[in-house]
């Protein structure tokens, strides 16, 4: 049984509880093909290449990234050409938002116990409820909180101090879950919140061993599997 100590868990989104880069990779390459397909003349893989440099410089959500692909590559924007891999990337975006293993079983299990859940996530706040949607898993969240909120991205605190807010709760009885330690566990740890890593993200997260963080950044717990999520709200 839980002690109930823990009344709440927050989540990050992506490569948390959806692997996000493997969507966006299945998906620019489709975009791309497709593109190519409709008369595109560019190497595949120099353009999936410029593609993601200006993810880079544009931000990995920016909406108008094929406008400013083909502005770049052909000097103009080709209707065809765009409308094509606008489509691609849709539907090979929808066959791939697909949480991480044990996600939606774990997920249930706490919101059954009583916990109150939300998602503390960068990504644009439509965007967040879509892909919440796509998995869905759009009913048992409680709320999402983005920077279209507060007017602050991770790792500022003033998305969680927005969360603590919508969950009335005391920083003590929450717990964050997240793959980046400088943007989830660092500032939830500043509030007081318990906070655990995931081992699932892209980074270097992935490898190294707790006693290797910084302090600021030290999770108070890791997940290898997402499951094991339920042993340690039960230890709290």
């Amino acid at each position: 049984m839980f002690d109930m100590v823990i009344k709440a868990v927050l989540f990050d989104l992506d490569n948390t509880l959806v692997d996000f880069m493997r969507m966006k990779h299945a998906a620019c390459e489709a975009a791309i093909d497709a593109m190519i397909d409709a008369g595109l003349k560019m190497n595949r893989k120099m353009a999936l290449s410029k593609l993601f440099e200006l993810y880079e410089k544009y931000g990995i959500e920016y909406q108008k990234i094929f406008q400013v692909f083909l502005r770049t590559v052909i000097s103009h924007v080709d209707y065809r050409i765009m409308a094509a891999g606008i489509v691609s990337y849709r539907k090979v975006k929808e066959g791939n938002m697909m949480p991480y293993p044990g996600v939606p079983e774990t997920l249930a299990t706490l919101k059954a116990k009583g916990m109150k859940l939300g998602i503390v996530s960068n990504a644009p706040k439509i965007q967040a409820w879509t892909r919440l949607a796509y998995m869905g898993l759009h009913k048992i969240f409680d709320f999402v909180v983005t920077a279209e909120d507060v007017g602050e991205e991770k790792p500022g605190k003033l998305p969680f101090k927005e969360a603590l807010k919508e969950l009335g709760l005391p920083a003590e009885q929450v717990i964050m879950v997240g793959d980046d330690p400088k943007r989830d566990m660092a500032p939830a740890k500043a509030l007081g919140m318990r906070t655990v890593l995931t081992r699932t993200g892209v980074g270097y997260a992935m490898t190294l061993p707790l006693s290797g963080f910084a302090p600021t950044d030290r999770p108070d717990a890791e997940l290898k599997k997402f499951d094991d999520l339920l042993a340690v709200v039960e230890k709290y």
